[in-house]
């Protein structure tokens, strides 16, 4: 069974389940749990009704510690598993788990955003979120897609299908703090098919002032008021000019014409007069 006990001791296997190291794990706990209490008061039933009873009797759920409960939405944010592979893992079954998925995210969202930890949804307060000016206004936007479920109707299936992916996606634009490596702003979700660049523009970001911008091929063009962009070039190979053909020295620039020619009726393997006279001895 897979909780919180079980890899409290194994740093790097907690780190690449849940994407957080014990030190990080330890200050979204308190939060975590004053949020579980906010939403889901002791003094009241899972379905909201006054208690009958002291809390903590009845039969004890699948995850009794407020630990195993940030622990299990960790995982299942940071591996997305289908909800009957997470429920194995922690000896649920797939209603049990899918209710517990529900019960938690908002739990999750609500400490985060206590922590001053969420991405900015309002594109208009970019220019002064904290996560933003923190460290240096040195930003990086990317899309992103996950794969979704392909939808029925057939007009939805060419709308939210991605070329690029091969598969039917949703995009959302991504807004990275480059010196702490936070996300700034996380932009509605649109159909995967939709462009990088058209997306950003719809979007309307403001960005704080002397800001930069990384970007890739995908924000070709893209090129917001006030902010310095910057877009990689492919590095171009050692003698290889952009017509991919390695330049040849002056002596061996000859045509097919040329060297039948001059080599007709001569029994060589190359055709020495078009080398130089240096260069012949050694054919």
């Amino acid at each position: 069974m897979l909780t919180y006990s079980t890899l409290q001791d194994r740093p790097r296997e907690f780190l690449a389940a849940t994407s957080l190291t014990h030190e990080e794990f330890a200050r979204v706990l308190p939060a975590f749990a004053a949020a579980y209490a906010v939403l889901y008061p002791p003094d009241k039933t899972w379905e909201g009704k006054v208690r009958q009873r002291q809390s903590g009797g009845g039969a004890k759920g699948g995850l009794p510690q407020m630990a195993d409960k940030l622990f299990f939405i960790l995982v299942y944010q940071k591996t997305n598993p289908l909800q009957t592979m997470h429920g194995l893992q922690v000896e649920l079954s797939q209603p049990q788990t899918h209710y517990w998925i529900h019960r938690l995210l908002p739990v999750l969202q609500r400490a985060l955003a206590a922590l001053g930890m969420t991405p900015e949804r309002d594109a208009s307060r970019v220019a002064t979120s904290a996560l933003a000016l923190e460290g240096a206004p040195d930003m990086a936007i990317d899309g992103t897609e996950r794969r979704r479920q392909r939808p029925t109707n057939a007009v939805q299936q060419q709308e939210q299908y991605s070329g690029k992916k091969k598969t039917h996606t949703d995009k959302n634009i991504l807004l990275v703090n480059e010196h702490t490596t936070k996300v700034v702003y996380l932009g509605p979700t649109v159909a995967g098919k939709k462009h990088d660049k058209k997306a950003a523009d719809e979007g309307e970001i403001a960005y704080p002032t002397n800001a930069t911008l990384d970007k890739d091929t995908g924000f070709q063009g893209y090129e917001p008021a006030g902010v310095l962009t910057q877009q990689p070039k492919k590095t171009q190979r050692p003698g290889v000019e952009r017509s991919r053909q390695v330049p040849q020295s002056p002596h061996l620039q000859c045509t097919r014409g040329r060297r039948k020619r001059h080599c007709r009726g001569e029994t060589v393997s190359d055709c020495q007069r078009c080398l130089a006279p240096d260069e012949s001895r050694h054919v």
